[in-house]
């Protein structure tokens, strides 16, 4: 502990050289520019863009489109910077450059050259969650885990550094945090064993700075046994071993696939982990830390400062890697610094991201079943635990049972869809799925490259319910209730935006490009794209005219019959039987559609 005691102090001597991306940040701040995927670094989601609103949205029109050339899941959004916006796809991961001054003329290509055997290792389609910009640089997360950093004007490779393996299973889906002089990336692989990790690379030339580990050894994980806290208390020594029968954490998931927020006053970042491996919780007892936990850690050193699992001995797939939004709110008239989060088990949690108190733990889909809630009593031997119906508990059950009724589904309340905040209302927009499933675990063994599912899955529409498959909610992250509700035929898996106009946008899996008003849930406007939406609806300004761009082509882990056609209902972790009826509406597409009013 000693050494790793004298390398994060080394470490946070330097830390003092690294200033925030002044780029970066000048972008961000400017509400033209659309200059990272979640918006801002806390992840709101939030425009201060005004010029579509709620008494002229109505009137949008189609401005222009641009197909992408592929088709399957298209996750993410473009990014706007200056004149220039970047365009991202799926599987094979090209990169476009469309120069917003010449009438969206290509300026640049990039296609990497991968291995299409990485295609069957990837969970739940080829999504990507899109590219980042800092520095002057594009920084693009391939599905081979290789990193590459772009030049930004002319697509050229300054580096290239490779994050992971997809021979034992690791892949790439998401998209990376470009941070003060780092560029913060996870993996993927947790439905085949691997150990999930974080790592920070440098801005400069792609060397690693850190990398800091789910499970394992505590200096595997950075941690500081005596100051890295779990709900106010040390985790102790060993914290991310004891938990785990024998060296099972060496093949534990934790996968951190999701999305990533930072506070550079506090110089922390953070983010959630994933399920533990193998999907039967007989074959891996204790609580397995730490998968579905929480983590809030140093930017420069990657040293935890505080944990808070929030699925102990997860029974159902719910992974914690759900985006982390960062606002400032009274609480019993104290400003406070919060962080709330919607979990894939249903539950949204409004915490102190200083501390890592938990302030609030409520359902917010009435349907949810697997727990009665969570113990809130700061004396209690189970505080922050979730009390777990035995009804509904997989383990309890037993392994060639199927558990039946659960709700929600494996692919959560919500999946990695990311939901937005605005200020004016102090509203969270949640897009939803409102589905159910039975689950039947087995015996399982890993083979490292193989499946290490170990359960079979059906998903279906919740019951006596609305008989849609989606909900998309306003939520009060203060007194944890919903304050309106819209039902959807199916999930919502695209991306919400709130904006100063007063309105919320957000897309269908039947290709619907939707605008709400945030207050009250009103539908004022509603266009249909040629493809299912879970891309990410954005926004920029271009010599005084607002527009509202979205990618269209059905996919992910919804849509993934369609994407990949698939016919067993069992297939896609169960989600292929849930969600036949998409391609009664939808067919496979690429295309990037944006939005203005008329001149």
């Amino acid at each position: 502990m000693k050494k790793l005691m004298l390398l994060t102090s080394g470490l946070a001597l330097c830390a003092g050289m690294a200033v925030a991306n002044d780029d970066l940040v000048t972008q961000m701040d400017d509400p033209s520019q659309w200059a990272i995927q979640t918006g801002d670094y806390k992840n709101q989601r939030h425009s201060k863009l005004d010029s579509i609103n709620k008494e002229n949205v109505g009137d949008l029109q189609v401005a222009w489109t641009f197909s992408t050339g592929v088709l399957r899941g298209h996750e993410g959004s473009p990014l706007v910077v200056g004149d220039t916006m970047y365009v991202h796809t799926p599987f094979p991961n090209i990169v476009y450059a469309l120069d917003l001054a010449d009438e969206g003329k290509i300026k640049w290509k990039y296609e990497p050259k991968q291995d299409p055997d990485v295609i069957p290792v990837m969970c739940c389609d080829t999504v990507n969650r899109g590219v980042a910009y800092a520095d002057g640089k594009i920084f693009l997360h391939q599905a081979d885990t290789k990193v590459v950093a772009l030049n930004a004007d002319d697509g050229s490779v300054e580096w290239e550094v490779v994050n992971g393996d997809p021979s034992i299973g690791e892949t790439n889906t998401a998209t990376v945090l470009p941070v003060k002089d780092k560029v913060i990336v996870g993996i993927s692989g947790g439905e085949f064993g691997v150990r999930g990790h974080v790592t920070a690379y440098n801005m400069s030339d792609g060397t690693q700075a850190w990398r800091a580990y789910s499970m394992g050894p505590d200096e595997d994980i950075l941690v500081d046994p005596e100051n890295t806290t779990h709900l106010g208390e040390p985790v102790g020594e060993n914290s991310g071993t004891n938990t785990w029968e024998g060296d099972q954490w060496q093949i534990g998931g934790g996968t951190t696939w999701g999305w990533y927020s930072a506070d550079l006053e506090e110089n922390l970042m953070y983010y959630g982990t994933g399920n533990p491996s193998t999907w039967n919780p007989s074959q891996r007892p204790g609580d397995n830390r730490w998968s579905m936990t929480v983590m809030a850690r140093d930017i420069d050193t990657g040293e935890a400062k505080w944990f808070y699992q929030m699925t102990p001995h997860d029974e159902w797939d719910y992974d914690g890697v759900n985006e982390m939004i960062l606002t400032e709110q009274e609480i019993d008239g104290e400003e406070r610094k919060l962080l709330t989060h919607f979990d894939r088990n249903g539950l949204a949690y409004t915490m102190d991201r200083v501390s890592g108190e938990l302030l609030v733990a409520e359902k917010y889909d009435p349907v949810v079943n697997w727990t009665s809630g969570v113990d809130m009593d700061p004396e209690s031997d189970n505080y922050g635990r979730p009390e777990v119906v035995a009804q509904y508990s997989t383990e309890q059950n037993g392994e060639d049972v199927n558990s039946t009724g659960i709700c929600p589904a494996a692919l959560g309340t919500k999946d990695q869809q990311p939901a937005a905040y605005d200020p004016e209302t102090q509203l969270f927009l949640v897009p939803t799925n409102h589905v159910c499933m039975d689950y039947e675990p087995f015996r399982v063994s890993y083979t490292a490259g193989q499946p290490y599912v170990g359960a079979t899955l059906s998903m279906y529409p919740a019951p006596d319910s609305h008989g849609g498959m989606g909900n998309f909610i306003a939520w009060d992250n203060i007194n944890g209730e919903i304050k309106w509700s819209n039902p959807e035929q199916f999930s919502v898996w695209s991306g919400a935006l709130t904006t100063a106009g007063g309105i919320t946008f957000y897309g269908t899996l039947e290709g619907y490009l939707k605008a709400v008003d945030t207050s009250t849930g009103e539908e004022l406007y509603k266009f249909r794209t040629p493809s299912g939406i879970i891309g990410n609806v954005m926004t920029y300004e271009r010599d005084g005219k607002q527009y509202i761009g979205v990618l269209s082509g059905v996919g992910g882990w919804a849509g993934i019959g369609l994407a990949a056609g698939l016919t067993n209902p069992n297939d896609g972790l169960g989600a292929v039987g849930g969600y036949a009826a998409l391609s009664d509406y939808t067919a496979l597409g690429g295309q990037l559609t944006v939005f203005a009013l008329p001149d």
